[in-house]
């Protein structure tokens, strides 16, 4: 649960980061032979400091988004069940700063504190924490549309797991990246869809609390808006994942695209070619 702002937030911190594995991860899996390929928690650039910008941005973003759902769970007087909402988000984001500085400590400190699998188990365990804050004290619809989000936050724990068991999984990578993307796409969904007036389905409203529960819920006029809701909120998140989808294939095919006009041989291929170019030739025969 929460509200427009915070599911506006989350999409802000997921849609960008889902974009930039994807293209990192799979930029280093055209460059070299997939026998080679190697997943990372996150892929920093050889470049100087400010091509790595956004991995500080989510450093210093991510406890501030934290501490603003920890005061508002502090200052917020309305029903518990929104107040302790705010206090689990809080919660979730600040174990995915955590990842970060764990992060941050191997990149710049300590490669030998941090291994690359045991970071990408914490992700994951990070994940089920998520999975299972999800959609507290929301019944009906609501509960519906955050079963659906939950089930993506699944998708990631079990990719970033297989990822530290099989770091050159790429289809796993994929499978992460492209979770990133729908994630962040569909949780901006939920907030339109339940916590504003505009973007409510047909004939039903926002979000709110049913007397003698204690949970939320969308009120319907009718039980055919409700039908109808449902049925229409699985067409979205189709929707959703055939758009992700083919902006997952697209920026796949410009990457590849690209590389194919630089004419780079990959790092194998020029291995084997400067293999070749060292190896002695055969001595001429004298007739």
């Amino acid at each position: 649960m929460g509200s427009l702002g915070t599911h506006f937030t989350s999409f802000m911190f997921l849609f960008p980061l889902g974009i930039r594995r994807l293209v990192s991860s799979f930029s280093i899996y055209i460059d070299n032979s997939p026998s080679y390929y190697r997943s990372k928690t996150w892929f920093f650039s050889n470049s100087p400091i400010f091509k790595n910008l956004d991995f500080f941005a989510y450093i210093v973003a991510l406890p501030i988004a934290s501490f603003s759902n920890f005061f508002l769970f502090l200052a917020f007087s309305g029903h518990p069940v929104y107040k302790f909402s705010f206090l689990q988000q809080s919660l979730v984001v600040l174990l995915f700063w955590v990842v970060l500085v764990f992060v941050g400590v191997k990149e710049f400190f300590d490669p030998i504190a941090m291994p690359e699998h045991f970071l990408f188990v914490f992700a994951g365990v990070a994940f089920l924490v998520e999975y299972f804050m999800n959609g507290k004290g929301v019944v009906g619809l609501a509960e519906l549309e955050y079963s659906l989000l939950g089930g993506l936050t699944l998708v990631c724990a079990f990719a970033c797991f297989y990822l530290s068991i099989r770091p050159s999984a790429f289809f796993a990578d994929f499978l992460l990246s492209g979770g990133l993307i729908l994630k962040g796409t569909w949780v901006l969904q939920v907030g339109l869809s339940l916590y504003s007036d505009e973007f409510a389905f047909k004939g039903c409203g926002k979000a709110v609390i049913v007397r003698g529960e204690g949970s939320a819920d969308v009120k319907c006029v009718l039980d055919e808006d409700r039908l109808r809701g449902v049925a229409l909120m699985n067409l979205l998140f189709v929707g959703h994942s055939i758009v992700v989808l083919i902006l997952c294939f697209v920026i796949m095919g410009l990457l590849n695209r690209n590389k194919a006009r630089t004419g780079e041989l990959p790092m194998t291929a020029q291995i084997e070619s400067d293999h070749m170019l060292m190896r002695p030739l055969p001595a001429l025969e004298m007739e």
